[in-house]
């Protein structure tokens, strides 16, 4: 999971978007979005199996966005993960 804290706020990322797409490697899925109701945040959730794919798609953006990056697994994965060590 990806957090967004759009820096210059949201004008210029949203205009960014527009003229250049989503801007993500080859191996970068955009899964899908969420912004807060004040349009200064965005959470995204966005598959990749290389961090450093990931680093570049952030690098396009970071003159515009902080980023936090959060690695995730479903809720399904979790109670795997923790039940198989019962």
């Amino acid at each position: 999971m990806i957090i967004e804290h759009f820096t210059q706020g949201a004008e210029p990322v949203y205009r960014r978007f527009r003229e250049r797409g989503r801007m993500a490697p080859d191996g970068v899925v955009y899964i899908g979005s969420w912004v807060d109701t004040s349009v200064t945040q965005c959470w995204q959730i966005m598959q990749a199996d290389d961090r450093a794919l990931l680093d570049r798609w952030m690098a396009n953006w970071s003159d515009l966005v902080d980023f936090e990056v959060h690695e995730v697994i479903t809720s399904a994965g979790a109670a795997a993960k923790v039940l198989r060590t019962e």
